[in-house]
């Protein structure tokens, strides 16, 4: 029988992990095990971390461009546009910025002792980040191949507004390149798809060279960084999300959670919000009762700028790995980078190990070693399930929000549990 991608993943993890602890504990001292199997394994491994960072610079462009044309499928939904992307912006602000004053106080990785960030290749380890003001001016790239060439977030980000807003300016016109945009994104996450099929073997030699170096206290700090992230996430999916439609809507959170628990589940299980937009949109019209123009315009837009999930996932994930290499942040860095993050998990796709991509640029950027990028790889299944959830719930939740507003939500509907198919195990469970 063929087994999962996840499975395969976790499969990896586990053996490479056990095998590489039997190196380090009951092998060391046999060069054929500790130098030249783990100098390979750490090769492999290396290979693959370059092949997720391949894709960042073309990803982050491509998507937002492709994002920002899709703002306004018509002119009588543009002011949906902007209050949907508002709302979406506000959640992922709140996100963030939650998830990083409990790392603050948390302090994921402390005490891992992993290694020291690499020497002069990141203002971060001379200097500290730039400050805001600097981060603000510096947004406009002088020379964009530079930009590419050194991939500057912040300035590829801007252009990739400014081009798309260049492509919707023009009208029927641009259609060609607006489509063409289209296909190049659905291409880029086609390559994400292939390169984390390889995965498997990828978090197998990065696990084996970890168990082959790391101790006990690093392990336990891996476990804290995961914990933190799901507790955060999980929290957002059934305490915040619900309370936040209940007082805008008037849907009882018990309502909500039992009529988003298909696509809690969905989405668990494929770890994409691109494969979950079919479900996002059957939940919103047939059981939450928002209209099928206002869900067929939002749920598309959410799966791609919405990302709140991925937002406290990439915001804990710096955190964790600056301390776990000994880089000091304080409240200003915090500052950056959640300024950083927010936009950066506009860019992330909406495919199982998009957030991986993202998180590598700033373990780039901070100087730290290929070695801090795996380990957060190889626990990223597991965070990737809870992350797509959040992002998929807070689609429903924000569209739900937007269609009560603008009187497209059946509010009978919406708050008789009984009133979608299929659906009688929920309403028992909440009556």
């Amino acid at each position: 029988m063929n087994k999962s991608l996840s499975t395969k993943i976790f499969i990896g993890l586990f053996s490479g992990l056990i095998l590489g602890s039997i190196i380090q504990y009951l092998l060391s001292g046999f060069p054929v095990f500790d130098q030249y199997l783990v100098g390979t394994a750490s090769a492999v491994g290396t290979m693959f971390v370059s092949l997720i960072k391949l894709m960042v610079v073309p990803l982050v462009f491509i998507s937002i461009v492709t994002g920002v044309c899709e703002l306004e499928n018509s002119s009588s939904l543009g002011r949906l546009g902007g209050k949907i992307s508002g709302l979406y912006l506000i959640n992922t602000l709140l996100a963030i910025t939650t998830a990083l004053v409990i790392t603050y106080f948390l302090q994921p990785g402390a005490g891992a002792n992993l290694g020291v960030a690499a020497s002069g290749s990141s203002a971060l380890t001379e200097q500290g980040l730039p400050d805001i003001g600097t981060m603000i001016v510096q947004i406009i790239p002088t020379n964009p191949f530079a930009a590419f060439a050194s991939g500057n977030m912040l300035q590829i980000i801007f252009m990739a507004i400014v081009v798309a807003l260049a492509i919707k300016s023009l009208g029927q016109y641009a259609k060609p390149a607006q489509h063409a945009f289209s296909l190049a994104n659905d291409i880029m996450m086609r390559l994400i798809t292939m390169v984390m099929s390889l995965a498997p073997y990828g978090v197998f030699a990065l696990m084996i060279n970890l168990g082959a170096t790391l101790d006990m206290n690093a392990l336990s700090s891996v476990a804290g960084f995961v914990l933190i992230c799901v507790s955060i996430m999980f929290f957002w999916i059934f305490v915040v999300y619900p309370l936040a439609v209940w007082a805008l809507t008037g849907i009882k959170p018990s309502v909500f959670r039992a009529k988003t628990r298909e696509l809690v589940l969905f989405s668990l299980s494929t770890a994409s919000s691109n494969a979950s937009i079919p479900v996002t949109t059957r939940t919103l019209v047939e059981k939450l009762g928002v209209s099928k123009a206002l869900a067929g315009f939002g749920v598309p837009l959410g799966a791609t700028v919405n990302m709140s999930g991925a937002a406290i996932y990439i915001a804990v994930a710096a955190v964790f790995a600056t301390n776990a290499y000994g880089v000091h942040l304080d409240v200003a860095d915090l500052v950056t980078i959640g300024l950083t993050v927010c936009l950066m998990a506009v860019g992330v796709g909406g495919v199982p190990g998009g957030a991986v991509v993202m998180i590598a640029v700033l373990i780039q950027q901070f100087g730290l070693p290929a070695e801090a990028l795996a380990i957060i790889a190889a626990v990223d299944r597991i965070n990737d399930m809870v992350c797509t959830s959040s992002n998929v719930v807070g689609d429903a939740a924000v569209i739900t929000v937007v269609a009560g507003t603008e009187g497209e939500l059946n509010h009978d509907h919406a708050k008789d549990i009984n009133a979608t198919t299929g659906n009688t195990e929920a309403a028992t469970e909440v009556s």
